[in-house]
């Protein structure tokens, strides 16, 4: 049986793009065939599930049920990959709560795959955010991820005091969401289906849609963008799937 896999994508700050993130995460595992769930902790009303309600449960992180409900079901056999989608401001209790369960220790120990995406901001709170969540890292994958979904400048940024931040943190890896076509975004938006999806101009349960051809282009090729990212990160070989042949950009 394959060890399982958990990734976390979340932010202490809100509105930097992370449900986002998440969707194209579940895309790319659809699309190489890996067997996954998600965890949307945006209760009661989630903004993940509403795109991918098939493999998507709405819980609560903070409470000792619904944390039982997402680790102690890692075993099953499939799916074998596990997504956490955390709401704004709890990434720090989230993974604190992680180590209280003896979670990170299993991850050092190598009896799980750990993975986190920390989605920054374009300010000093965002690099704060980094030494805040740098004494959970050991054992976990980290990825800090630059997201200019909102067309986000990081103008605040100066190196320097970046490399300061992003240095404490033992291979560290950076990644870059790029910007998508604001018309695009917002159509899938008031679509409601997954990128893959809407570039296959389905609705939610594969039935025929109408989307624009000029919309669909454009977030095909940005998705496109993003999966080379998570090719890059070779991200099947760390959730322990084999890559397979992709059949999504028909």
């Amino acid at each position: 049986m394959a060890k399982p896999a958990v990734v976390v994508v979340g932010a202490d700050k809100g509105g930097v793009g992370k449900t986002t993130v998440s969707r194209t995460l579940l895309d790319y595992f659809s699309a190489n065939n890996v067997p996954t769930r998600a965890f949307d902790t945006e209760s009661p009303r989630g903004t993940l599930k509403r795109f991918h309600p098939d493999i998507t449960e709405i819980v609560d992180m903070t409470t000792t049920a619904d944390q039982m409900k997402i680790f102690d079901t890692l075993n099953a056999t499939s799916p074998s990959v596990t997504v956490i989608d955390v709401r704004a401001g709890l990434l720090s209790p989230a993974l604190a709560s992680l180590r209280d369960i003896g979670f990170l220790d299993a991850a050092k120990a190598g009896q799980i795959t750990f993975a986190v995406f920390h989605i920054l901001g374009p300010s000093i709170a965002s690099l704060d955010e980094i030494a805040e969540t740098a004494g959970f890292m050991t054992g976990a994958k980290y990825f800090l991820v630059k997201n200019f979904i909102n067309d986000t400048q990081f103008f605040q940024w100066d190196q320097a005091t970046y490399n300061s931040y992003f240095h404490r943190i033992k291979d560290a890896t950076e990644l870059t969401i790029p910007k998508l076509n604001e018309m695009a975004y917002e159509q899938v938006e008031v679509s409601s289906v997954p990128f893959l999806k809407f570039v296959a101009n389905k609705g939610m349960n594969d039935d025929a849609a109408n989307y624009s051809f000029v919309l669909r282009g454009y977030v095909r090729h940005w998705l496109a963008n993003v999966w080379s990212e998570f090719d890059r990160i070779r991200l099947t070989d760390i959730v322990g799937s084999k890559p397979v042949t992709r059949n999504s950009e028909k």
